[in-house]
């Protein structure tokens, strides 16, 4: 199929997990981000506020912007963007995290382009630096 046949939309999947390792700086950014949202109602601020207070996973969510994350690429634009945060159980040795197995796309963690430029970055445990 040529590019003038093919579909000029891509979804790009990313699947995180994420550490957080300073819960106050991640909560506090989040709480700043908040207040400097000059746009959302005051009712709705107060609901966020005690949100991101609460959960870790909500904070990040008020922290992540999908437009940013692509804004800088050349020739693209966001059409529509979705992003969710919960909070799991992380072990890094457990098969249900091993993302090669997941469906067969990222069989090669070194991304190259035998395989769409799929790639897998990976950190050591915080006790094992």
């Amino acid at each position: 199929m040529s590019t003038s046949e093919s579909s000029r939309y891509v979804r790009l999947r990313v699947d995180l997990v994420l550490e957080v390792v300073e819960p106050d700086a991640l909560t506090g950014a989040a709480i700043d981000h908040i207040a400097a949202d000059e746009f959302m109602p005051d009712e709705e601020r107060g609901h966020a506020e005690a949100a991101v207070r609460e959960d870790e996973a909500e904070a990040l969510a008020y922290l992540i912007d999908p437009f940013s994350l692509v804004s800088e690429v050349p020739g693209v634009e966001l059409a529509q963007a979705s992003w969710s945060t919960e909070p799991v159980e992380y072990d890094p040795e457990s098969m249900e995290w091993d993302l090669d197995e997941e469906d067969g796309s990222f069989a090669d963690s070194e991304g190259d382009a035998e395989d769409g430029g799929h790639g897998r970055a990976e950190r050591a445990p915080a006790d094992d630096r």
